[in-house]
């Protein structure tokens, strides 16, 4: 079958095909999802359990181990992390990257069964509860409504309204509130007023308990009808509350609660967390999008409703944005569209400069008909334009106009000598359907263990793969269709007299020939230089800083702030309003500052959702705030860090402040991270503090610290028995008359319209206790009705503890962290510490270790699952040049010429002073298929010239070599010329991919121009002409 002999005599029909493609993809691009990168599998779930007032070291051995235990018989299990803190545990349960999506549920049921089995301590309140919803959603949009002088619940009321209007968008998922103070209706009483009616505390808990409950009361026949009995007992109201009846006495006697407890709706203090927005009380809306809608999409609809939303509120309260992935993602499709233009006015500039106006314009015509198409199979294999898709298109766009320079090519040499338009376009298809096909497949295959990878990084960047064979897949499509259907009306070529001046192209062929004559005279020669050349630049690459995942260009600046364990919510508030004066005093713009800060927002004891890949939120800390801070362009950010830092040095000596751009592509948070494990806690310590003191004396390094923290205060009650006894008192009446003075007891809830309000039970004057009032703290006896002071059946002492206790797979683990420098890499960092771990882990002893995390850790698992797939890659390469050439030794000449093109790699990201990267890896996979392509179409050829024109093998090479010169080179100057755009317009993330291709195309030039003739000379033994 002649693909291009049916397209041309139906020519009618393939135009009408033509423009129903166009159509297609015009009207599909406009429907494509479109979000920050391609949809991936979250396989970690969080185990949290409550335990109030348990040590770390209780909560380790109570809760932690036991629960750590059971999660360890799953399988599926990758590895285990936890966290052990006063009165919580937080077990991170992570599995393999293996585990398909449809296995999740099935798997974290399973857990749940486990961990609802394991015996707890009677005095956990919360817990064990396994949490695998949420984890991963993406809050791509942040709002904020802020408020001057406006009461809490004033503010509360016109964000739950702007939250019903966000979630009936179409394209948004969930709204969550941040910021939001918790409410609790409060009973407050006395104990000697309940000793006066013979009430204890813990009966009035109960009887409270016991009221406020909805228990179904079965049905009822009415006539012909089964009704449903439904008796009153939750409170609905305070009132319902106050007027509760509670029994009181031997006779039972009732009397309302209000009577003997005061009743009231307020505001939990101190606060859990506080949102600010330029230094103004605010709260934060995160709106998530919907599993394949349009994140541009929603944000125009967020900003229409914000317009109009604002226009509501009165003068003082104002709604805004905090955070914008979609003016990310926005500005990444428009980069593409102007990549794509820019690539193909270049490219058919170079068509026109080299082959003329009416070719250039026929073979620059095959770009937006095969981004077209391509657009229009990605809405069908449900492929939506996002970071990963937007790259893998332009770097396509060099690769796809390779079958329309050969096949335009070829049909022109064909005319030349005297063939017909339309026997030129048929022969030309019948020879170079099948090559061009291989290629193009080999050329995909070369991304395929990208797809086929065990990894959330192969999830991410398997699009790669997907894009890039629709891509190819399209341009060989109508590299035999339209392009030969468009030549045979336009091309007019005649044919060559033997007077007619050589062009541009013929010269170069000449002096071509001259060097291809000479390096077959001398094959040993251009190996040992070739070779030579080789082994340099794999000493070059050791020179090459390497950078995972380079940082984001996002106009976003974060703030990480971090207080000793225990530190209150008021000073970690006034830590961060001396940032934020310093913010608005000297970064934010104004009349006279056109760049710096834009806006800024401010979460203190609780982190925002998470708003990009790159951040996930950590549980509640009073001693923790994060800031999002917008700048007036990425150019800006590393000054705006800068000044940050140093002002954190200079007046924020407490606090742990870490100043930072988001990862590109969900690359390592924490750049280097050491692990260290073993049994003992202090000698744990001891370990970290050394590693952290030599990981200071490294340039490069900043913010040296490690995740347990200092140790902190803990007060020690050592009760007395008989003290106790002496005094009618018992364990119980010590802890619920200490539970019920320090933080109060949950006896229930009621329903306040769409929210439920805990009920809590507090002694009166409950506020916050300091630590000389303990001793005067009364201690109320049951029994005998009499209340006794703390002092005189316990010893009170204070004493330090650790603030916290971190385990990885059940060992103790603390972890030595460690931001960069401008200019540094983890790489580089990692190296130079980790000769001194090796000698250290030998002092350290048996059952002490260390790993590195981090950036190492990332890059490691996200390589080694692509390089554990690359041989699949490598044989499905194998076996189409098998298929195409019949002959092993073909083969082995293209495998061969594979890896002489990483030579220009090496020398463009020196040359350019660019790190090697992932992206970078990319391109050196890309590299080497567009390798295999050219080698493929010249081998092909030079059987062509021995089958077809009988030429003996010597003179088959040279002709063969002539003849693939100018589509070679053309490609050649196309792929480099079109992926300029994406060098200087790409940013750090594909910077690399770009300058690899260029600079390495370049080179690969020579070595299949020159290399794979001379390889064929030798493993064909090619006699030379005597």
């Amino acid at each position: 079958m002649n693909l291009t002999a049916i397209a041309i005599k139906n020519n009618r029909v393939t135009y009408l095909l033509l423009g129903i493609i166009i159509i297609l993809g015009i009207t599909g691009y406009a429907s494509l999802p479109r979000n920050s990168m391609p949809p991936f599998t979250i396989r970690i779930a969080s185990i949290v359990t409550v335990f109030p007032g348990a040590s770390p070291e209780r909560m380790e051995l109570l809760v932690t181990d036991p629960l750590e235990k059971v999660v360890q018989e799953i399988p599926e299990v990758d590895y285990i992390q936890s966290e052990s803190r006063t009165g919580i545990s937080i077990i991170k349960v992570a599995l393999k990257e293996n585990v398909h999506e449809s296995e999740l549920r099935p798997i974290w049921d399973r857990l749940r069964r486990k961990i609802n089995n394991v015996n707890v301590p009677s005095g956990v309140v919360k817990g064990p509860d396994l949490k695998d919803e949420d984890l991963g959603i993406t809050y791509g949009i942040a709002l904020g409504i802020k408020n001057d002088g406006y009461e809490p619940r004033e503010l509360e009321k016109y964000a739950d309204q702007l939250r019903n209007q966000l979630i009936r968008l179409r394209d948004a998922a969930k709204v969550e509130l941040s910021g939001v103070s918790e409410r609790h209706v409060f009973i407050d009483y006395n104990d000697a007023e309940l000793a006066k009616i013979k009430l204890s505390a813990n009966e009035l808990k109960n009887a409270i308990s016991s009221t406020n409950i909805i228990i179904p009361a079965g049905q009822i026949s009415v006539g012909d009808e089964r009704v449903i009995l439904e008796p009153s007992g939750n409170f609905e109201t305070i009132e319902d509350i106050q007027n509760m009846l509670i029994p009181v006495g031997k006779g039972r006697e009732s009397v309302y609660l209000k009577d003997i407890a005061e009743v009231y709706e307020d505001y939990i203090s101190p606060r859990e967390s506080i949102v600010r927005m330029n230094g103004q009380s605010a709260i934060g809306l995160h709106i998530s999008l919907k599993e394949g809608a349009n994140i541009i999409q929603l944000g125009g609809e967020v900003d229409e409703l914000l317009t109009s939303f604002n226009q509501t509120l009165p003068v003082g309260i104002t709604a805004k944005r905090l955070a914008s992935q979609d003016d990310s993602v926005a500005k990444s499709v428009s980069d593409f569209i102007s990549n794509l233009i820019q690539s193909m006015v270049i490219v058919l500039a170079v068509m026109l400069l080299f082959l003329g106006l009416r070719t250039g314009v026929v073979v620059a015509s095959l770009i937006p008909t095969a981004i077209v198409m391509s657009l229009f199979l990605m809405g069908v294999f449900d492929i939506g334009l996002n970071q990963v898709s937007l790259a893998a298109l332009i770097m396509a766009l060099g690769m796809l106009v390779d079958n329309a320079i050969v096949m335009a090519e070829s049909m022109m040499v064909k005319m030349e000598k005297g063939d017909k338009a339309f026997d030129a376009a048929v022969s030309s298809c019948k020879e170079l359907m099948v090559p061009l096909l291989t290629s193009s497949l080999t050329t995909s295959a070369a991304f395929l263990s990208f797809f086929i990878a065990d990894s959330v990084m192969g999830e991410i960047m398997g699009t790669l793969f997907s894009v890039i064979t629709i891509t190819l897949i399209s341009s060989w499509l109508m590299a035999l269709t339209i392009v030969p259907m468009l030549a045979v009306l336009f091309i007019k070529v005649k044919k060559k007299s033997k007077d007619q001046k050589p062009g541009f192209f013929e010269k170069l062929n000449i002096y071509y020939k001259r060097i291809i004559v000479w390096s077959l005279a001398k094959p040993v020669l251009i190996l040992s230089v070739v070779s030579g050349c080789l082994a340099l630049s794999l000493v070059g690459m050791g020179q090459l800083g390497f950078v995972f995942m380079p940082d984001s260009d996002r106009n976003l600046v974060t703030v990480d702030l971090m207080l000793p364990t225990g530190t209150s919510l008021e000073t970690t508030d006034s830590q961060v309003s001396l940032l934020e004066r310093y913010l608005s005093d000297s970064l934010l713009i104004n009349n006279e500052r056109s760049r710096g800060v834009q806006d800024w927002s401010s979460f203190i004891g609780e982190g925002p959702k998470s708003y990009d890949l790159g951040y996930q939120p950590d549980q509640k800390q009073t001693n923790y705030a994060h800031l999002l801070i917008n700048t007036t362009s990425g150019d800006d950010n590393q000054a705006v860090i800068d000044q940050l830092n140093q002002f954190a040095f200079n007046n924020l000596p407490d606090a742990k402040v870490t100043v930072k751009r988001l990862t590109s592509g969900g690359g390592a948070t924490v750049p280097i991270q050491i692990r260290i494990s073993g049994p003992d806690a202090e000698k744990l310590t001891r370990m970290a503090g050394e590693t952290k003191s030599q990981l200071r004396t490294i340039t490069g390094t900043s913010n040296v610290d490690d995740d347990w923290g200092p140790k902190i205060k803990k007060v020690n009650v050592d009760i007395n028995p008989s003290k106790l006894s002496y005094n009618g008192l018992t364990h119980q009446d010590v802890a619920l008359s200490s539970y019920t003075t320090l933080s109060g007891y949950t006896v229930g809830e009621y329903r306040d319209q769409e929210d439920n309000i805990p009920i809590s039970m507090r002694t009166e004057g409950n506020l916050e206790v300091a630590y000389e009032d303990l001793e005067g703290l009364n201690i109320y006896s049951q029994m005998t009705g009499k209340t006794v002071p703390m002092a005189q059946v316990a010893d009170i002492s204070v004493d330090w503890q650790l603030a916290k206790i971190i385990r990885r797979n059940l060992n103790r683990t603390i972890t030595v962290e460690s931001q960069l420098e401008a200019g540094y890499t983890a790489a580089e960092i990692t190296t130079q510490i980790s000769k001194w771990l090796n000698e250290q882990q030998d002092e350290w002893g048996s059952g002490y270790t260390f790993e590195f995390g981090g950036e190492s850790e990332a890059s490691g698992d996200a390589m080694g699952a692509v390089m554990a797939k690359l041989p699949i890659s490598f044989f499905i390469i194998i076996l189409l040049l098998v298929m195409q050439f019949n002959s092993v030794r073909k083969t082995s000449i293209v495998l061969l010429a594979v890896p002489f093109g990483i030579i220009g790699v090496v020398g463009g990201l020196l040359i350019t002073g660019t790190n090697l990267s992932f992206t970078g890896f990319l391109g050196i996979i890309s590299l080497s298929g567009i390798v295999i392509n050219n080698a493929i179409v010249l081998i092909d050829r030079i059987q062509l010239e021995l089958d077809e024109h009988k030429r003996n093998p010597y003179n088959a090479i040279l002709a063969a070599a002539q003849e693939r010169f100018r589509p070679i080179l053309l490609t050649t100057f196309t792929t480099s010329l079109g992926l300029i755009p994406l060098w200087l317009g790409g940013g750090d993330m594909w910077e690399p991919l770009a300058i690899g291709i260029i600079f390495g195309l370049l080179f690969a030039t020579v070595i299949t121009l020159v290399l794979v003739p001379v390889l064929y000379q030798l493993f064909f033994k090619v006699s030379l002409p005597k």
